[in-house]
């Protein structure tokens, strides 16, 4: 059985691409059914979306790792070829080990975020409940959740984490001297609205407002801040009086168009607005950032404000790590004891995915350096050192590791797999 993870998130794909990739959780069920199909052999499958990632999670006799591709490149209407430059591919035990780290906040823009918990849960249940996943990916997942709980509990991995909501908070008050005398309208009422609105209303803002699709979602939001509610519908015409918006709706579309905030500046006679999209895809028209006197954020701009504290965390992400090192061998076990053929097509599969993986990181840096105008020789000398240290660089450390015995062991080995030549010349 192999096992591979394909996606993109906030460190290889700009927002607006993301954007293209991003599923409702009522898409979750369709999607799957036309990924399934579009695989000769149905492959267990799930989908993991957010506003920094999407991630599709497969399992199956065979990796179809290229139909994977081709199938989410055609659901965001983008080349294959486009879209493999910005993805990443991870097997086995590699895709173990990145399921564990996402679900246990190590691969977050926030460090050690709990959010990113509950929505990879809400991705299993959407998948469990459409009929795509078997026996190997609900192991995996109950793995990684189970992995997460240990971090948690056993590391500092999330203190003293800034959210985007909080950073939300920090940059409005960098813009107003007091944000105990602004208005804030809210748009929309999932799990992050009600987060950023939890923030803001610690800071006693002068009124809140709710702008919802459905008003009674919208209506038990408000009234635990002591809010109002109003219709989406009504928002372009009342947008002028607010001095902050954050909308996170789930609209495939911008629903806070350019025209609209125009018209809202000139009512307000050009005083300042703080605009916060949450959403992916944006919920506020690019252009509108071009205004004067507009502030807007995007979550891709928020993140250098949540890097803060970063580095106090940094000794929790080691043990995090060591708890993660030991599921993934306990997953691996798990999986050899199901493959038939033992543990070597595991490692074998685990050796083509990591030379896989370098050879994309060395041909990446190679296509950034032509498109620089750099010589071609010289990009392909570099090319080809990239991939031969990153060989050796295993073996070579071994070398010089452990005691004379085990050098001496070692030696033989690495001569073994990596001297043919002399090999041959001996025998």
């Amino acid at each position: 059985m192999a096992v591979w993870a394909l996606g993109l998130n906030h460190n290889t794909a700009p927002l607006d691409l993301r954007g293209r990739f991003a599923f409702a959780l009522d898409q979750i069920a369709p999607a799957l059914a036309g990924l399934r199909q579009s695989h000769a052999r149905h492959p267990e499958a799930a989908i993991l979306s957010t506003c920094n990632r999407t991630e599709v999670y497969c399992a199956s006799d065979n990796p179809q790792i290229d139909h994977t591709l081709g199938w989410l490149a055609r659901s965001g209407d983008v080349p294959a070829d486009a879209l493999r430059e910005h993805t990443y591919v991870l097997q086995d035990g590699q895709a173990a080990r990145h399921a564990f780290r996402v679900a246990s906040g190590l691969d977050s823009m926030v460090l050690g975020e709990p959010q990113i918990l509950g929505q990879m849960k809400s991705a299993v249940r959407a998948a469990e409940d459409a009929g795509a996943l078997g026996t190997t990916l609900n192991q995996l997942f109950q793995r990684s959740f189970a992995v997460a709980k240990e971090v948690r509990s056993s590391t500092e991995i999330g203190a003293h984490s800034i959210s985007m909501a909080a950073a939300a908070v920090r940059l409005a008050g960098q813009l107003f001297e007091d944000l105990g005398r602004i208005k804030v309208l809210f748009v929309g009422a999932g799990e992050m609205i009600e987060l950023a609105a939890t923030h803001f209303a610690a800071r006693n803002p002068q009124s809140i407002a709710i702008a919802n699709r459905t008003l009674e979602r919208g209506e038990k939001l408000a009234s635990r801040f002591g809010g109002e509610v109003m219709r989406l519908a009504d928002l372009p015409e009342r947008l002028a009086e607010f001095d902050a918006v954050v909308s996170c709706t789930a609209s495939t579309l911008p629903i806070i168009g350019l025209g609209a905030v125009e018209r809202a500046l000139k009512k307000r006679r050009h005083r300042p607005m703080f605009m916060v999209d949450l959403a992916v895809p944006r919920d506020i028209e690019p252009e509108v950032r071009q205004l004067a006197d507009v502030y807007v954020y995007t979550v891709d701009d928020l993140a250098q404000v949540v890097q803060t504290g970063h580095a106090n965390r940094q000794a929790a992400v080691a043990q995090a790590e060591a708890i993660i090192d030991a599921g993934v061998q306990s997953f691996m076990h798990w999986m050899g004891q199901r493959d038939p053929a033992g543990g070597v097509v595991s490692l074998i599969r685990q050796l083509n995915a990591q030379a896989d993986e370098w050879r994309a990181l060395e041909v990446a840096r190679a296509r950034k350096r032509l498109a620089r105008g750099e010589d071609v020789e010289a990009v392909l000398d570099a090319l080809s050192r990239g991939l031969t240290q990153k060989m050796l660089h295993g073996a070579m450390a071994e070398l010089h590791a452990g005691d004379a015995g085990h050098r001496a062991h070692m030696s033989e080995a690495v001569a073994r797999l990596f001297l043919r030549s002399n090999r041959t010349s001996r025998e």
